[in-house]
């Protein structure tokens, strides 16, 4: 097949258009009349209508309607019906001036389309009186059209029949066993029992289970026992800790504004305790997304919903703005950019300044949903922090609520500049999903508010919303997997990947919508899955890597690393200095050492770490200052703050090593693990089993017993011979530097810091 019909296929648009070109080429239709339907309006909206279609058409030449195409241009008749020599558009195309170059290299139409031109100016240009091309009307090997495949309905697809029935634990198992089977290859085996009670802990509460946990597991035949074990980890309040801070990551979480200042939001802390709470008692998704976007205006509206509305104050805030005027409107682009990018996996925010590049996003889309926030908005230097009065609050939490139920209108920034307001824009919903492209009611007469937030979060969560639930199916997917079904979670766009099991997507998008909304029995249906049961290393690994080395098709598991969060928290856990028992209030400043401080211009000033017993609680309750992260956090990857981020960075690099060998918390929790083990094991022998099952919830081989007393005996020596010489320093007994020293390292192994 022609490289063009491959890639327009794949994209989702009519084949047969593209076809019956490549046949006209070849002169087996002649005669037969040019469609304009299926051949002339493809190539105008894939070539010609980005520069020349609406009202600002570059030379003035429409060619989005009939009568603009033959009126013409400012250079004359683009259309000649009858006469394609006197037709500028044709002669434009057939010298290749047009389409114009594209990073300086010529574009010139293929022969075949050229061609259809041709013939069908020769033919009398037939165009339908009442046909406007629209350039999104259809997806092209440019951008995406209304067509594109996450803008259409979710439908439940039947569960595959597959031969071996025998691997498929859950109907998730079914859709990725047909592609395996399909390519010939087969599922990898089962992961042990060890490996797999670490695996679902870490995925469910962020932590690893006891050495007691494990073996238990271990020892327990009984057909439900991963069953029981999954059911515990998800009503475990370490639960709702871990997946809301999944959820922060993606509203671009943090506690103070950024900037030069960067002052403390005040009680933001509160959100991040709701986000906690809604993960762990199961909150419907699209009940967490209506609160998140509009609590202050739902029928009973209580403090928890609006500080769920604390997301819309989540972002950087510039008080000293050099022009007030235009920071209004750049704020108002990051409360579309994150409101689309959270819930809908779209780029909203490109049409700003223009129509979307490569979406059917309008820039009057934009400009319709971000009017839904203009009413809560005040200029710098009249509000708190970027949104409304707190005396205008009902409660003391940070929050969003409207400024006036009939707010002035937002105008239509042309070309996105402040400076070049047109008319009002009516809020609106974005019209990439034609059905459900209504106008907003205007709101009641008692309405405090102008309830426009309310109506776009119900826009969201409807269920012919093809978006959403794909969206969040896909972000639970991400993080039990380790890659999205849809590898670019924050982008269903033309640009972002295509769904590796679209059918299995839309499968579970349809269970969300189905089961309530509810997100525990999706966390159940992929865990309790053969697919993630399978072990990270497949007996024809290096054949199927060859053909896949991103493992698409899913034919084993893939070996994670740590993020920030778990790994700190698992050095306090093992240590056992981390504190499980005080979940929410406010949060606590780590320590963040000198060096770290040594270039601040106030640095005794600029950060006041909390008392050691606050030390212990888990990283998410830890205090996040833009200016000021924690230098063990960013080495690891913690994100940036500024942006959404539905997937962290995973880097590989030198100061990751450094960091663990060298770095004095990690030095502290090696400490305390040595202090654990030397309180409650009286030989050697028993120090290093309980080393290695406290660190890494298993029992030393023989092999790695043997080298551990190597170790000892040498550090042992090395510290007596020291000791000797230096008679005035540590007094600590030479065993138990030596017992340190096997400590740290074993949380320096890539088994304490990688999950199989």
């Amino acid at each position: 097949m022609p490289k063009v019909c491959r890639s327009v296929q794949r994209r989702g648009t009519d084949f047969w258009r593209v076809w019956l070109v490549l046949l006209g080429s070849a002169g087996w239709v002649q005669g037969a009349g040019v469609d304009f339907e299926r051949e002339v309006a493809p190539i105008l909206v894939r070539h010609c209508l980005e520069c020349h279609s609406g009202a600002d058409a570059s030379g003035r030449l429409n060619l989005g309607t009939r009568d603009g195409a033959w009126q013409g241009g400012e250079s004359g008749k683009a259309l000649v019906p009858g006469d394609a020599g006197a037709s500028l558009l044709f002669q434009r195309v057939h010298a290749g001036e047009m389409p114009p170059k594209r990073q300086g290299k010529p574009q010139p139409l293929p022969s075949a389309e050229t061609a259809i031109l041709k013939t069908w100016v020769e033919e009398g240009a037939d165009w339908p009186a009442d046909r406007r091309l629209d350039l999104f009307e259809f997806t092209t090997d440019r951008r995406g059209g209304r067509d594109w495949w996450s803008l259409q309905p979710v439908r439940r697809p039947e569960i595959p029949g597959v031969k071996r029935t025998e691997w498929v634990k859950t109907p998730v198992d079914a859709f990725v066993l047909e592609k395996l089977e399909a390519a010939g290859w087969e599922p990898g085996p089962e992961a042990d029992r060890r490996t797999l009670i670490r695996r679902v802990a870490y995925d469910l509460t962020g932590l690893p289970p006891t050495f007691e946990q494990v073996e238990a597991f271990v020892g327990d035949r009984s057909p439900d026992a991963y069953e029981r074990v999954v059911d515990r980890l998800l009503a475990s309040p370490q639960f709702g800790e871990r997946w809301a801070r999944h959820w922060l990551d993606v509203v671009r979480y943090a506690e103070t504004c950024g900037y030069e200042r960067d002052q403390v939001k005040p009680q933001v802390w509160k959100y991040r305790d709701w986000v906690i709470r809604a993960f762990q008692e199961d909150k419907p998704y699209d009940r967490f997304v209506l609160e998140q976007l509009a609590g202050d205006e739902i029928a009973g509206a209580d403090e928890a919903s609006w500080v769920a509305t604390g997301f819309l104050r989540l972002g950087t805030w510039n008080d000293e703005p050099n022009d007030p005027e235009e920071y209004k409107y750049e704020r108002l682009e990051d409360l579309v950019h994150a409101t689309s990018t959270a819930f809908l996996g779209m780029t909203v925010k490109c049409a700003r300044c223009h129509d979307h590049k490569f979406d059917p996003i309008t820039q009057m889309d934009y400009h319709r949903m971000a009017a839904g926030f203009w009413a809560g908005y005040i200029q710098p230097g009249q509000g708190v922090l970027g949104g409304p009065d707190p005396k205008k609050l009902t409660f003391d939490v940070l929050a969003w609520t409207d400024v006036s139920r009939e707010p002035q209108p937002l105008r239509f920034l042309k070309k996105g500049d402040p400076q070049r307001p047109g008319d009002p824009v009516e809020p609106g919903h974005l019209s990439m999903i034609p059905a459900l492209n209504r106008p907003l009611p205007p709101p009641p007469a008692d309405a405090r508010t102008s309830e426009r937030r309310r109506h776009l979060a119900e826009w969201i969560v409807d269920p012919a919303n093809p978006l959403t639930a794909r969206v969040w199916v896909n972000r639970i997917w991400l993080h039990h997997v380790g890659q999205g079904l849809v590898r670019s979670p924050d982008n269903f766009g033309f640009t972002g990947d295509l769904p590796t099991h679209p059918e299995l997507l839309d499968w579970l998008a349809d269970e969300l919508v189905r089961g309530g909304w509810r997100s525990k029995p999706l966390h159940k249906q992929i865990v309790m899955s053969a697919t993630y049961r399978q072990a990270s290393v497949h007996p024809k690994q290096g054949t199927y890597r060859n053909r896949d080395a991103g493992n698409r098709l899913l034919w084993r598991a893939d070996r994670r690393r740590l993020d920030s969060d778990a790994l700190r928290d698992s050095l306090l856990w093992v240590a056992g200095n981390l504190d499980l028992t005080r979940i929410g209030g406010p949060s606590f400043s780590p320590v963040i050492g000198a060096d770290a401080l040594e270039g601040l211009s106030m640095k005794d000033q600029a950060w006041k770490a909390s008392p050691p017993e606050e030390q212990g609680r888990r990283a998410i309750y830890s205090f996040t200052k833009r200016s000021l992260l924690p230098p063990f956090a960013t080495v690891f990857d913690f994100p940036d703050t500024t942006l959404p981020c539905g997937q962290r960075d995973v880097s590989v690099v030198a100061p990751q090593a450094l960091a663990l060998m060298n770095n004095a918390f990690v030095h502290e929790q090696s400490a305390g693990l040595t202090r654990r083990v030397a309180a409650a094991a009286r030989d050697e022998v028993e120090r290093i089993q309980l080393a290695w099952r406290l660190a890494l919830g298993r029992s030393p081989t023989p092999t790695e017993m043997a080298r551990a007393r190597e170790h000892l005996a040498r550090e042992t020596a090395r510290v007596l011979e020291r000791q000797r010489k230096e008679p005035v320093g540590d007094l600590r007994p030479p065993d138990m530097h030596a017992l340190a020293s096997l400590c740290h390292v074993l949380l320096n192994t890539n088994e304490f810091i990688y999950v199989d």
